[in-house]
């Protein structure tokens, strides 16, 4: 499978792109952005009864009860992985205009190709835990101890260690090669059919390939963020000055659909931005990822 090196302004276009499909598409794209949400948020709540209990009940928790609920929760995520695949495939067929159906974010599940994609994201979480462990050693041994201290979500504020900064540094390189690898891997394995480990090989060569379209894209990310920041500080002074006006039940009223909103759009132009960062680097603009169906 051939992967195509781009200019740095790809990046932008990535971003451009991918956010603006939710809009030229908002019935399946909003609607497999809420499922999506559900999804993801169903692990994280197998954990937080035990965690708030923890936390009420003033018990500390050790550094290995937290590392299980934590990879507990990770277990529990691949199985939404087949989902991620499913929504890319419904990206696809929105943009290359064929029938797009919000059921058909479960497509993985029915058409058999949902283990290859559980494979895929078994195989990136490896790496992710391997990377993390990798730059944690590089930083120092102190900011290992000083990790596993904060773990156990102690109340004392712990210092900062020694090599904090390096950590961060190297941390931010490796989370944007990784956004590129998953993306382009991902999208291989969802809408070329590719297995898991040419997919991977995909992933990481593409990556490679476009460093600087991924530097333009953390780039216009950044910007976005603050731009986003900005609005929901406005948004957040609003809804408490209207909570101190009429009541806290507005603000509580006002704040969980924002939310829910908020968290729709980011899937949505998460996914987005992965579908065209694959697009441009791996796919083909003349056919369909995925062919329709034969018809008898």
């Amino acid at each position: 499978m051939t992967t195509r090196s781009r200019r740095a302004s790809a990046g932008f276009g990535w971003l451009t792109r991918g956010f603006s499909a939710g809009f030229r598409h908002p019935k399946p794209l909003w609607g497999g952005a809420a499922i999506l949400l559900a999804a993801v948020v169903l692990p994280s709540l197998v954990t937080l009864p035990i965690r708030l209990h923890a936390i009420h009940a003033g018990v500390p928790v050790s550094p290995m009860t937290s590392v299980a609920w934590t990879a507990l929760s990770m277990l529990i995520g691949l199985l939404v992985i087949p989902l991620y695949g499913g929504y890319l495939q419904v990206i696809d067929a929105a943009e290359y205009s064929r029938a797009a159906r919000i059921r058909d974010i479960f497509s993985p599940y029915r058409d058999g190709s949902a283990l290859r994609l559980i494979g895929f994201g078994l195989a990136a979480l490896l790496i992710y835990v391997a990377m993390f462990a990798l730059l944690l050693v590089a930083a120092g041994g102190g900011l290992l101890h000083w990790y596993m201290q904060a773990l156990t979500m102690q109340a004392q504020q712990l210092p900062l260690p020694h090599g904090l900064g390096l950590f961060v540094a190297l941390g931010a390189v490796f989370f944007l090669f990784f956004t590129g690898f998953y993306a382009i891997g991902l999208g291989q394995v969802a809408l070329s059919r590719r297995g898991v480990f040419a997919s991977i090989g995909d992933g990481l060569v593409g990556a490679v390939k476009n460093v600087l379209p991924l530097l333009a894209y953390a780039l216009g990310g950044l910007l976005a963020l603050i731009g986003v920041a900005i609005v929901l500080i406005f948004v957040v002074m609003v809804a408490v000055l209207l909570g101190k006006l009429v009541g806290a039940w507005l603000m509580l009223v006002i704040s969980i659909p924002l939310y829910i909103a908020f968290m729709m759009t980011i899937f949505m132009a998460m996914f987005g931005v992965s579908y065209h960062l694959w697009r441009d680097v791996c796919g083909t603009d003349d056919a369909p990822a995925l062919p329709e169906p034969a018809t008898a």
